[in-house]
C-alpha cells in the first residue's frame, strides 16, 4: 500500500515533517536514553528527535526494506540514529530496552495493534512513555476527507475503501487501546497542522502515485472516472484556477501513556 519511498514523500511524507515535532513535544521525550521509533518510514520522526534531543539515541524500525534504505541513506545523525527492518508485533529487543517508544501515522496500519502495544510495553522501561498519533481520517484530515467525499459522491462503491473506515482514527479509540493495554496516565488529544498547497496540481498529482488507500483507489479507476473525480475534488475545494495556492487543515489524534512501575 505504501511501497515507494520517493512517492510517499511527495504524497504524505512531507506532512510528517510538520506532525513529528508536535508528537515529540506531546510525548515529552526524555533528553537522554534510547528511543524506539515504530514504523519509522522515511525517518521524519527519528530525525526530529535526534535534532532536538542531542543526547538521545534513536532506533527506527519499519517492515519496508525500501523505507529503511531511504531513511538510512539520508541520515545526518549516523552516530545516534539507525534504522532496521522490523515488525512492531514481534520485536527482537530485550525487556526494558528503551526509555520511550513512539509511532507516527502508523499504528492504524498494523494488523494487530494490541499485540504491537504489548510488545512496546515489554521493551519500554517501567515509567517510560509510549506515544502514537494517527490521522483523523473521518473529519479533521481535510486533504483526504475531501478526496473521499468526492469519490463516494460519484461512486457508491468507494465507500467500502473510504479511509474513514480505518481503525483507531476517531476520538477516544487510541486511548481505549492504551488503557486496555495496561498503560497508566493515558492522555489523548488532537494535534493540528496546516497543509499549504502551491496549486491544485500540488494537491492532486500525488494521488496519482499509487500510495495508500487513496492512491490504490485512483489506480483502480478508468480514465473517464478519474477525470470526473478530479473535477469533483476541484469543485469541493472551491478553486477557481489551477494555479491558485490554498491551505487545508489537518488533524491527528495523539495518545500517550506510561508503562507501570513494577513493585
Amino acid at each position: 500500500m505504501f511501497s515507494n519511498a520517493h512517492a510517499y514523500e511527495r504524497f504524505m511524507g512531507r506532512w510528517s515533517l510538520f506532525v513529528a515535532p508536535l508528537l515529540m513535544d506531546f510525548a515529552d521525550v526524555p533528553d537522554t536514553g534510547r528511543v524506539l521509533d515504530v514504523g519509522s518510514g522515511t525517518g521524519s520522526l527519528a530525525f526530529v528527535i535526534a535534532r532536538r534531543k542531542p543526547r538521545s539515541h534513536v532506533l527506527g524500525i519499519d517492515p519496508s526494506r525500501e523505507y529503511v534504505g531511504y531513511a538510512s541513506g539520508k541520515n545526518p545523525f549516523r552516530d545516534r540514529v539507525r534504522f532496521e527492518i522490523g515488525d512492531a508485533q514481534r520485536l527482537r529487543f530485550p525487556d526494558a530496552t528503551f526509555q520511550s517508544s513512539l509511532s507516527l501515522l502508523v499504528f492504524n496500519f498494523i494488523p494487530d495493534p494490541a499485540q504491537a502495544l504489548r510488545e512496546l510495553r515489554r521493551v519500554t522501561a517501567p515509567g517510560g512513555r509510549i506515544s502514537a498519533a494517527v490521522w483523523d481520517y473521518g473529519a479533521g484530515m481535510r486533504m483526504l476527507r475531501i478526496f473521499w467525499d468526492a469519490a463516494v459522491s460519484i461512486d457508491a462503491a468507494a465507500d467500502k475503501v473510504d479511509e474513514n473506515r480505518m481503525p483507531l482514527c476517531r476520538a477516544g479509540e487510541l486511548s481505549q487501546l492504551w488503557k486496555r493495554g495496561g498503560l497508566e496516565n493515558v492522555h489523548e488529544q488532537p494535534l493540528d497542522i496546516g497543509m499549504r498547497f502551491a496549486s491544485f496540481a500540488d494537491y492532486w498529482e500525488p494521488f496519482l502515485l499509487g500510495q495508500g488507500p487513496a492512491g490504490a483507489y485512483v489506480r483502480s479507476t478508468g480514465a473517464d472516472h478519474l477525470r470526473a473525480l478530479r473535477a469533483e475534488v476541484k469543485r469541493r475545494l472551491s478553486i477557481s484556477r489551477d494555479d491558485v495556492p490554498f491551505s487545508l487543515a489537518a488533524r491527528v489524534w495523539a495518545v500517550r501513556g506510561s508503562v507501570p512501575v513494577r513493585s
